[in-house]
């Protein structure tokens, strides 16, 4: 039993990797370290903390819950509770990251040997997508087994090399706390807690099919989701820091017009134009697997929840990725300035939530709804004050 359930951590850890890793977890670890410089170490911290150990009690608080969106939201209040899973489903799906996916992709490419307009390539990846988001059953198997190691071997060749071939960081003057909280507040935008409240039913799903019925215990469960969870954030966390240190390094003297451009432009300066190219390829190809995950969620959520099953799944999938289409059209920036209030706005309450309820299975406590509110209150304020 044990091989069984850590062969199937391995698996399910791998696959989450990949549907956790796509454009904000490239880019903002680079754009972190880039602004650190020197006091990298203290912006690390900051990010890990929002951008991988939320992601896992994110999971966590989810299986608690079975995965069930409705009682987890649902404590808000019915109501309350549906209107912010819709808007979290939405701001995973067409509204945000799924197409800054694929904007990122684009530029990734675009910078090495692509040459086509965004609108075409934006129609060729949705189109991708589709087909493969019609045959979700082999997702896994793809995620973990085959683009999941392409990718890693890319990241951590480039982390090598970046390391090897490092100069010294730039200084930078700002205090210890001031670059903590700024790794803290980009952790945001990797999305990545939001995107752990969704991805718990896929994980049920394939604890289900993985483990036989006469060793089907809720303690089973959570033992092998709490390891694959281990796996993930492991990988993320290392790939974080990875990625920072060598934006530390190399950063301070590219010429670049955003962050959308620093991991081309780090990949090509490290590795050269031709492994630059195919590492830009596969982490292109990353964002387009976290693509496929979080459309996958979000139609299933609309048709199941919205819908209530009277549309079918493939009109649906068919409508998202029109809408999908047109938002990656704006670009990685104006995506970016799209979802950066929301997240600053909602990401702290969204942590306080999740804690209360993994409070709540755990030992029974009943307060949420204050708490909960007091923080987006909090966040309201702050934000409007330094706007």
């Amino acid at each position: 039993m044990n091989k069984i359930i850590n062969l199937k951590a391995i698996s399910i850890g791998l696959a989450m990797f990949s549907m956790f890793f796509g454009a904000g977890n490239i880019i903002y670890p680079l754009a972190v370290g880039q602004y650190a410089g020197d006091k990298n170490i203290y912006a690390m911290l900051g990010l890990i903390l929002t951008a991988a150990i939320m992601p896992i009690a994110g999971v966590i608080a989810m299986l608690l819950f079975n995965g069930n969106y409705r009682q987890f939201f649902g404590r808000l209040g019915r109501i309350p509770g549906f209107i912010l899973a819709l808007t979290i489903i939405s701001l995973l799906g067409p509204l945000g990251s799924t197409p800054r996916c694929i904007a990122l992709s684009y530029i990734t490419l675009k910078s090495s040997f692509l040459d086509m307009s965004l609108p075409v390539f934006s129609a060729l990846a949705c189109s991708i997508i589709f087909l493969f988001t019609l045959k979700k059953k082999h997702i896994l198997a793809l995620l973990a087994w085959v683009l999941t190691p392409i990718l890693l071997i890319s990241l951590i060749i480039i982390v090598i090399i970046g390391l090897i071939t490092a100069p010294e960081a730039h200084s930078v003057d700002s205090s210890n706390l001031k670059i903590f909280f700024h790794g803290l507040k980009e952790g945001y935008n990797t999305m990545d807690l939001l995107a752990a409240f969704f991805f718990s039913s896929t994980i049920i799903n394939i604890l289900k099919a993985g483990i036989s019925k006469s060793e089907a215990t809720k303690e089973n469960y959570l033992n092998t989701a709490f390891q694959a969870s281990v796996i993930a954030v492991c990988l993320l966390a290392a790939i974080y820091v990875g990625f920072s240190y060598i934006a530390s390094f190399h950063g301070s003297d590219l010429l670049i017009n955003g962050k959308e451009e620093l991991l081309a432009a780090i990949t090509m300066k490290i590795a050269g134009p031709y492994a630059g190219i195919l590492v830009c390829l596969a982490i292109a190809l990353a964002c387009l697997t976290t693509a496929i995950a979080l459309i996958s969620a979000f139609t299933d959520f609309i048709q199941r929840e919205v819908f209530e099953e009277k549309v079918s799944y493939e009109f649906t999938l068919i409508g998202a990725l029109l809408v999908t289409f047109f938002v990656s059209t704006f670009e990685f920036t104006g995506i970016s300035a799209f979802l950066w209030p929301i997240l600053q706005i909602c990401y702290p309450a969204l942590i306080v939530l999740t804690f209360l309820n993994i409070a709540h299975r755990v030992t029974g406590l009943k307060i949420l709804k204050l708490p909960v509110l007091l923080s987006f209150a909090c966040s309201v304020i702050i934000y409007l004050a330094h706007t």
